[in-house]
Order: structure tokens, then sequence, then C-alpha cells
């Protein structure tokens, strides 16, 4: 409900009460309005309706606090930020969240990833050039009648064509080898 016709529901439930000596219940009722979120309405009479909104919160550090948390950064630069946190707030430098050392530090280009390489992720593997140079194993579960089995396929990568497949109960080192000499 927008933030006019909340307050409007408001007055018109005081002016109609007042009038009519009816009670502000009896009219929250009939107007099938529960009665605590119209006494949240009242409460908030006048306000913004903010409820649950995002609110951006960047004006709550200071300028002299996140060039605090950078130039401790820079002194500091093997420590990660939640250390740095705290370290900061022992020496007395600033007392902020984590989250917001994160967020200063990301901002300011400092976040790096641990290991610094890119990620290889969904880029796939190099295709092998014809049949029978790179074979690839897939075990899976299967339910035969209630019991479960692992099913142990060995693909030929180029083509995607199952050389082999064998199941099993169980699925130890020897049982992998088995299926191997076996394709």
């Amino acid at each position: 409900m927008a933030h006019d016709v909340r307050d409007q529901i408001v007055d018109f439930v005081r002016r109609w009460s007042s009038a009519s000596e009816i009670g502000v219940g009896r009219f929250v009722e009939w107007l099938g309005v529960s009665s605590s979120k119209f006494y949240d309405w009242r409460e908030r009479y006048g306000h913004v309706n903010e409820h649950n909104g995002w609110i951006p919160r960047d004006f709550w550090l200071e300028l002299w606090e996140k060039q605090a948390i950078i130039n401790f950064h820079l002194q500091n630069p093997l420590e990660g930020y939640r250390r740095l946190t705290f370290m900061m707030l022992d020496a007395d430098i600033v007392a902020v969240s984590p989250s917001s050392v994160w967020r200063v530090l990301g901002q300011a280009g400092f976040l790096k990833q641990w290991n610094g390489k890119p990620s290889k992720k969904r880029t796939g593997f190099a295709q092998p050039p014809g049949p029978h140079q790179h074979w690839h194993t897939d075990v899976s579960y299967i339910n035969i009648s209630g019991t479960f089995y692992y099913l142990c396929s060995i693909l030929d990568g180029y083509s995607r064509f199952i050389v082999h497949w064998d199941l099993r109960e169980s699925m130890t080192e020897a049982d992998i080898e088995v299926i191997l000499e076996g394709g």
C-alpha cells in the first residue's frame, strides 16, 4: 500500500471515529485491516515507507574512516580483511564491521583472489583429435528392484561412445582397477 493511501486511511479513521464516537477498533475492523497493522501505520504516520526497503548506507562511513582503512591495509598488506578489522579496533584506529572493511577495500581495488589465477571453470577440456586417445570414467547410482548399484561407464572422449560398463555393489579402488582392465 502506498505511503499516501496508508496516511489517508489513518486520517479517515481518526476523523470519523471522533465525529461518530465509534471506537477506532470498530472502524479498523470494518475496513478489514488488522489492528496491529493499523497501529503500525499510525506510528509511522507522515514518514516515508522504508519498511523492508534497501537503503544505501554508504554515508555511514565517513571519508576519513575509509581512508584510515585503506592506509592501515597499505601498512599491513598481507593481512586479510577480517583480521585487519580487529587489528584496527585493537589499535583504536576505526571501529567498523568486517563487511565494511571488505567493501571499502573492494571499492579501492585491493581485494584479489588468493591464487591470482583465472578460473578454468566452464572452459571444458581439450578435445582429443581422434577416437581412443582419451577415455573418461563416469560413476553413478542405479536402483534395481530397491537395491542401489554403482554403474561405472568408460566413455571415449572423442565420440562419447560407451567403451565399457559394469555394475558393482561396491566402489573401491580395486573395483575401479578391474573395470578399467576390462575396458
